[in-house]
C-alpha cells in the first residue's frame, strides 16, 4: 500500500506542480508552486538574487519560483495568507518519501533538536556584559 501511495503522489504531483518529492509538501503555502524547484532550494522566499524582471539569477531564462509562488498565492482565497508563514528548513531525511504519509503519521513535524525554536533562543541569564 505504501508503494502505491508513493507512486500516485509522485506521478500526480510531478505532472501538476513539478514536485520534487521532498516529503514535506507546502504547495498550499506557495500558491501551488513547488519551492523545491528553486535551484538554491529556498524554502521561505526568494534569495537576494532575483533579477529586476522577476527571473532567477541562476537560470535567467526562467522566472523565479518565488515570484511565481507569490503571484499564484494571490489567487488562492483559502490559503492566501499561508504565503507569509515561516516554514521549517527542509529535512533531507524525508527526500523521496510520501508527504501524504508523512502528514498523516506526523513524521513531517518531527524536526532535529537543533531546529526547535526554543533551542535557537539564547539564554540571556548566561550572557556576560
Amino acid at each position: 500500500m505504501r508503494r502505491l501511495l508513493l507512486w500516485v503522489e509522485k506521478t500526480s504531483k510531478e505532472a501538476l506542480f513539478g514536485c520534487r518529492m521532498c516529503g514535506q509538501c507546502i504547495l498550499h503555502s506557495t500558491g501551488m508552486t513547488c519551492p523545491m524547484r528553486c535551484p538554491k532550494n529556498e524554502r521561505n522566499g526568494p534569495c537576494g538574487g532575483v533579477l529586476q524582471d522577476g527571473h532567477c539569477e541562476v537560470h535567467p531564462d526562467r522566472p523565479c519560483i518565488w515570484v511565481l509562488a507569490w503571484e499564484r498565492s494571490r489567487r488562492l482565497p483559502l490559503w492566501r495568507d499561508h504565503m507569509l508563514h515561516m516554514n521549517p528548513p527542509v529535512d533531507w531525511r524525508l527526500q523521496g518519501t510520501s508527504s501524504w504519509e508523512n502528514l498523516f503519521t506526523g513524521r513531517d513535524r518531527q524536526v532535529p533538536a537543533g531546529w526547535r525554536t526554543a533551542d535557537r533562543v539564547p539564554d540571556r541569564r548566561r550572557a556576560k556584559c
